[in-house]
């Protein structure tokens, strides 16, 4: 199979997805009996359902202070972190990922609430079935699962919301997807151009998408550590998780999903690891960048990580949020 064709179509994704999950590599680590999240407050974003629900639990279970950024399952699903995990130390905040101005309140309650955040997991993400508009004008899933983690980091870092001043280097966790090598390049001339699309298209998108995600995490990076390593950046992919991603898949195709996610994919809670992993462990205090393949350390692609590359989007995804709102990009 060509290698830039793995995640262009449903099919493939899937086989690509399953087979991975058969491909023996070395471990990074794992977690030790003192890899501990006592005193420390963990913004989880996505977390009311699938990876991001199981690592709530699973950050809760560890001593966490666990805050919860949901658009839905409140207060139900904060309730269940505090149940299974045996903390009571859960709380959750609305925001809504599509919306420029939900991103800011978002910001000012976690200001208000909870002042400074000592690891932040950048967990949402969504397929589409087709083409949305936000009210912004931007394609919807291009706002969710790229525009609007460059947004919200890019506010939590200008609020000083990041604890600088704890014992640990603050840590940015991004769940982002193999998939990010299938594009075989930008398409910095439509960038963030509202185009229609349909089921067909969506697979070759998110990919798009997630490539745009890990470069903009090598670029947070190298801005952040430019003299010495003030702040980790950690990607990672957690392979094919039996989710409620797909909900929007045609209902023809669902009672199959189910049947190959349940049987061939792991389980929310497997596939949490590596996402705890770089959220709690020492072994990678004052790193400044990682990036997980299911548990195994690899390089991100290379266009993720040409410098180049990351300035050229760092700058144009400035550009657009102040083609949106002039407000928008004097806040950043």
């Amino acid at each position: 199979m060509d290698s830039n064709k793995k995640y262009n179509n449903p099919l493939t994704a899937t086989l690509t997805g399953i087979s991975s999950l058969f491909k023996k590599g070395e471990r990074a680590g794992v977690l030790s009996e003192n890899d501990r999240l006592e005193g420390k407050k963990v913004l989880i974003t996505g977390s009311s359902s699938g990876l991001g629900l199981a690592t709530a639990k699973q950050i809760a279970r560890l001593g966490g202070e666990v805050i919860m950024a949901v658009r839905s399952g409140i207060p139900e699903k904060g309730e269940e972190v505090k149940k299974e995990s045996g903390s009571h130390k859960v709380s959750m905040n609305y925001v809504d990922l599509s919306d420029f101005d939900s991103i800011i309140n978002f910001v000012s309650e976690i200001k208000e609430q909870h002042d400074k955040i000592d690891v932040v997991i950048c967990n949402a993400g969504m397929v589409a079935s087709k083409a949305r508009k936000t009210k912004s004008g931007l394609e919807e899933m291009f706002m969710v699962n790229y525009l609007s983690t460059y947004f919200l980091i890019r506010l939590l870092l200008k609020e000083q919301l990041l604890n600088m001043s704890g014992p640990d280097l603050p840590r940015i966790v991004i769940v982002n997807s193999e998939s990010h090598r299938d594009p075989k390049e930008f398409n910095w001339a439509d960038f963030g151009k509202f185009k229609p699309y349909t089921m067909g298209k969506t697979v070759q998108l998110y990919g798009y998408y997630k490539l745009l995600l890990a470069t903009f995490a090598s670029e947070l990076s190298r801005r952040l550590n430019k003299e010495k390593v003030t702040h980790s950046v950690f990607v990672l992919c957690p392979g094919p998780v039996n989710s409620n991603i797909a909900r929007e898949a045609p209902s023809v195709f669902k009672p199959l999903l189910s049947v190959v996610f349940r049987i061939f994919f792991r389980s929310p809670l497997k596939a949490s690891e590596p996402v705890v992993y770089l959220s709690a462990s020492k072994d990678v205090e004052a790193k400044d960048l990682d990036y997980l393949f299911l548990m195994q350390r690899k390089e991100m692609d290379a266009k993720a990580m040409d410098e180049t590359n990351g300035k050229k989007l760092w700058d144009i995804s400035q550009d657009l949020i102040k083609e949106v709102n002039s407000n928008y990009s004097s806040i950043l």
